[in-house]
């Protein structure tokens, strides 16, 4: 794939009900999100993979020593069990993210996790409600419970749950292979919007005409007259 992918609904499903009522019974695990700088609210985790298998532990770090495991919480939510051991690939973390009503998590990016990079940030919505606004890269991406969404999470991207209602999602970090590609071959793609390269291009056209030479001058022509085409 030559585009860099926003975000996909991929051709997974799970029963986000049964989920919910397992997910439910282990609520009092969670734990309040560590990236604090980058939300208001309530915003909490409940880790149900992570390196070393240990439930305290709810950071997706993939530059950990420890192999990723499923931790003690794991074998509570066989429906979510049951979906990691049908997926093809290497999973990651998983985690219960819930964005509790009047949360938002501020516009950020997570550098390096995308589909294009060798990883896939996969979502299923177990309860949400229809003011829960997800935003990837000023596009809204409307999920609805049970369903798989890819996001693009090296992409700027913001939530805000202003419902009446939590909104609670099963997140699993994936490394892409050959099965992933397969799933985002028949998954409805939104496309990441092409770079607006107009500045570098313009700060080139300085530095050429800057050298003022014969040849620096006649490639900034021919850079500016682009810029003009592609902008005028």
């Amino acid at each position: 794939m030559d585009k860099i992918i926003a975000y996909a609904n991929l051709p997974f499903q799970m029963n986000s009900l049964k989920a919910w009522e397992e997910v439910k019974m282990i609520v009092s695990n969670e734990k309040q999100h560590f990236n604090t700088a980058h939300y208001t609210g309530e915003w909490t985790v409940i880790s149900l993979r992570s390196p070393g298998g240990k439930a305290e532990n709810i950071l997706p770090d993939i530059l950990s020593e420890a192999a990723f495991d499923d931790t003690e919480l794991m074998r509570r939510c066989p429906t979510i069990k049951a979906l990691i051991q049908s997926f093809e690939c290497s999973v990651m973390a998983v985690r219960i993210l819930n964005l509790k009503r009047g949360a938002v998590i501020k516009e950020h990016r997570d550098a390096g996790l995308s589909f294009e990079k060798g990883e896939a940030r996969l979502h299923f919505p177990l309860t949400t409600n229809s003011q829960v606004k997800f935003y990837v890269e000023g596009k809204q991406v409307v999920m609805r419970n049970g369903e798989c969404w890819y996001i693009n999470a090296n992409l700027p991207h913001r939530v805000s749950n202003f419902g009446e209602t939590d909104r609670i999602h099963l997140v699993i970090d994936c490394i892409v292979n050959e099965w992933l590609m397969r799933a985002f071959c028949g998954a409805a793609i939104t496309y990441a919007k092409e770079p607006d390269k107009t500045n570098e291009l313009k700060m080139i056209v300085k530095e050429l005409r800057a050298l003022n030479s014969e040849t620096s001058n006649k490639m900034a022509d021919e850079l500016e007259s682009g810029i003009n085409l592609n902008h005028g």
